[in-house]
């Protein structure tokens, strides 16, 4: 990928490829899938399933189509204008770095459980398949993510995570397809309906009344919460699409480049935008089909058995059921997808929330970052989540699916309508102010992604206001 160059005040932009070329260049979506198919999909998606059965499979298509346009539409800007997510938030309007101070507080505290939360998941489902204590496990899986981030290449990363991947794809696939409903049964699921908690499930301990309790986690880390939304950002960065070419990680936008951007630059970035819509679509379906498959097997095997696991029984309890039903092929591939999905869950995340923290300590520290480069700051933060899941594992290592709850609300949720909202601003108000006339006439963002973008932001605001409260102070 060349790198942009500035000759006599102009930006040159590489040229996008067309047709089926679009494709050799996809790999930010790998990435974005990889680290967003996690915890919510092995864990939560496929205990829901057992618990409520294939009638909220709406759930997963409704999160994971409405959290694509918030990471579409954040892309698009940062393909557009050569900087991150967490730069755009900074130009949002308001008092000085407010909108990046509350992503700063919120997703330290969140980042801490959610890196945790998935390294013990991990932890559990690896130690099902090698002969290793949990503690154990999750400090490998912990080292073996570390290990992968810290040079914070992109290559290394897309490599590591297309075979992630195709190993979640062809394990849950496998085990889906044995107890796929019919296609009468798929296409009633998508009617928004809210089944009754049954009564086997209601008479467990930890299984509350409330569908809502089941359904919100599941739809607060459908792609992702906030977080995921804001790495795919970087993945396009480091893929180097339109004006993000040769820019790197932690750099502002360079304004006087963009307000003299050409026309025939803009028409470029265009062709790369094109680009764009294919990636993402791409981690659109992988993470639609994948996330339904674990749902499908946990509504078509643990279901009819009466079986929603907690705690370290989740992966013992599938190993056990997937074995008994196609014999010991059928059980380990899915516990090895569902390991390999919490495994590249875990790189993904210590992958994206150094960076999203070390931008945010950048802007509104602004002296950290005078005595500390980028990187540093970067692996400061690996080494702190290091740390961090060794405490961990200590205190919540029977406990992943509450963990795994408690993060798909707070981080999946609570910011996800104002991300909604703050990435329109950034697309419709501030970019257009930060490129030259023609090129924002160019670059001009369709209204079909205001639209998805206002939607997003009533449905997750609806599920913020309505239905949270009673699913975190209710019974």
């Amino acid at each position: 990928m060349e790198e942009n160059a500035v000759q006599s005040n102009e930006m040159t932009i590489k040229k996008p490829p067309v047709g089926l070329a679009v494709f050799a260049l996809v790999g930010p979506s790998i990435v974005w899938a990889a680290e967003y198919i996690g915890s919510g999909e092995v864990i939560l998606a496929t205990r829901t399933g057992a618990i409520l059965g294939t009638t909220v499979l709406w759930a997963i298509v409704l999160g994971i189509f409405l959290k694509f346009w918030i990471g579409m539409s954040g892309a698009r800007y940062t393909v557009c204008t050569g900087e991150g997510m967490i730069d755009m938030f900074d130009r949002i309007p308001g008092p000085s770095h407010w909108v990046v101070w509350v992503v700063l507080v919120i997703q330290f505290l969140c980042a801490i459980f959610s890196i945790g939360a998935v390294a013990v998941a991990a932890g559990v489902f690896v130690s099902s398949i090698v002969p290793i204590n949990t503690k154990v496990a999750v400090c490998l899986v912990t080292i073996f993510a570390v290990a992968v981030s810290w040079s914070g290449a992109f290559d290394v990363l897309k490599i590591v995570m297309s075979v992630f991947v195709l190993v979640i794809v062809l394990g849950v696939i496998y085990v889906a397809v044995h107890v796929f409903p019919g296609f009468g049964e798929l296409l009633g699921s998508l009617s928004f309906g809210i089944p009754d908690v049954p009564q086997w499930a209601s008479d467990m301990e930890k299984v509350s009344d409330n569908p809502w309790k089941e359904i919100l986690p599941l739809l607060g880390w459908g792609a992702g919460g906030f977080a995921s939304q804001v790495w795919y950002t970087y993945w396009v960065l480091g893929a180097g699409y339109g004006a993000a070419a040769g820019r790197g990680y932690g750099r502002p936008a360079d304004v006087s480049m963009l307000k003299n951007m050409t026309h025939e630059a803009a028409e470029k970035i265009k062709g790369w935008c094109r680009v764009l819509y294919v990636d993402s679509s791409l981690a659109m379906v992988i993470g639609i089909v994948v996330t339904g498959a674990f749902f499908i097997a946990g509504a078509g095997i643990l279901g009819p058995q009466h079986l929603a696991p907690e705690g370290n029984e989740v992966a013992f309890t599938l190993s056990k059921v997937f074995s008994d039903r196609w014999g010991p092929v059928g059980g380990f591939l899915f516990i090895l997808a569902g390991a390999t999905a919490l495994i590249s869950t875990s790189t993904g995340q210590l992958a994206g929330w150094p960076r999203l923290l070390a931008d945010s300590c950048r802007i509104c520290i602004p002296g950290v970052a005078k005595k500390f480069s980028w990187k540093r700051q970067f692996r400061f933060f690996l080494l702190f989540f290091l740390c961090s899941n060794m405490v961990i594992v200590f205190f919540f290592e029977k406990s992943p699916v509450v963990l795994v709850k408690i993060s798909a609300i707070f981080e999946g949720l609570l910011l996800t309508p104002l991300q909604a909202i703050w990435v329109a601003i950034g697309l419709f108000v501030v970019m257009p102010k930060l490129l030259s006339a023609e090129a924002a006439r160019v670059l001009r963002p369709s209204r079909i992604f205001a639209v998805g973008l206002i939607i997003a932001f009533l449905v997750f605001g609806y599920f913020c206001v309505v239905q949270m409260p009673s699913v975190l102070f209710g019974k």
